[in-house]
């Protein structure tokens, strides 16, 4: 039985590896990403400080009435549907999934930062912690129940988007082979990432300083695992010359 598993492993990652592009490919699809890091994590920094002086502002307040004004059952429906991989227990069934998919793959290395990108959540719980920023409310701001266990800055959902889907979009654009199987679920996976802020702002569960401080802090922790990914693979290439 043991060996009927390993030869079906087997199988999996050399069909894997057919449908994949060499080390010295993928680390040329993803160049330059240290200024980006340091770029978004200074514009966190400032989101974090400013919030922190000011934890109701009037601009959130605006943009959160005005985006809950367009009242549509199917953008309702659509949005909803953009925030439901972000909540329990989806949020930990599908990047188990997909980790353990890669693993399984033969894809080790990938797998683990795929792991590390899915514990940045982290990032979000102890950011909360240190702010405490109430959750949206007042006259006028709908709320969608929802069950919300903590305070509002950062947006975890965003957060977990960028870092642990933003990395694996990454992976699928960088190593797949085919253009449309690549092109395919990086656009899928990154049209979720850019509209899961919207919908938390329109849900009534975060303000708008909430959703750019994740996808800040998201970008800033994105492109460092990227920069380190791909480091990697330019140095396994130099090893094999």
């Amino acid at each position: 039985m043991s060996q009927q598993v390993h030869e079906v492993i087997e199988q999996i990652e050399e069909r894997a590896h057919d449908m994949t592009v060499s080390p010295r490919v993928a680390a040329s699809r993803g160049r330059g990403f240290l200024l980006v890091a340091l770029l978004a994590l200074g514009a966190f920094l400032s989101l974090l400080i400013a919030v922190r002086r000011n934890p109701r502002m009037e601009r959130d307040v605006v943009v959160t009435l005005r985006m809950q004004r367009i009242r549509h059952p199917a953008l309702g429906r659509m949005l909803h549907i953009i925030s439901w991989p972000g909540f329990r227990p989806q949020s930990l069934i599908l990047p188990g999934v997909a980790t353990s998919s890669v693993w399984l793959m033969g894809f080790r290395r990938d797998a683990r930062y795929m792991a590390v990108a899915w514990l940045a959540s982290m990032l979000s719980f102890t950011t909360k912690l240190l702010i405490q920023r109430p959750r949206p409310g007042g006259d006028g701001i709908l709320v969608t129940a929802a069950k919300l266990r903590d305070s509002s800055f950062p947006s975890g959902h965003v957060l977990h988007y960028v870092c642990f889907w933003g990395f694996f979009a990454y992976l699928c654009f960088t190593k797949i082979r085919g253009r449309l199987s690549r092109w395919v679920p990086t656009t899928g996976i990154a049209s979720f990432i850019s509209l899961v802020g919207p919908s938390r702002i329109y849900l009534g569960h975060h303000w708008l300083t909430d959703v750019l401080a994740s996808y800040s802090l998201g970008t800033a922790f994105l492109a460092s695992m990227i920069g380190l990914h791909r480091r990697h693979d330019t140095g396994a290439n130099s090893k094999k010359r």
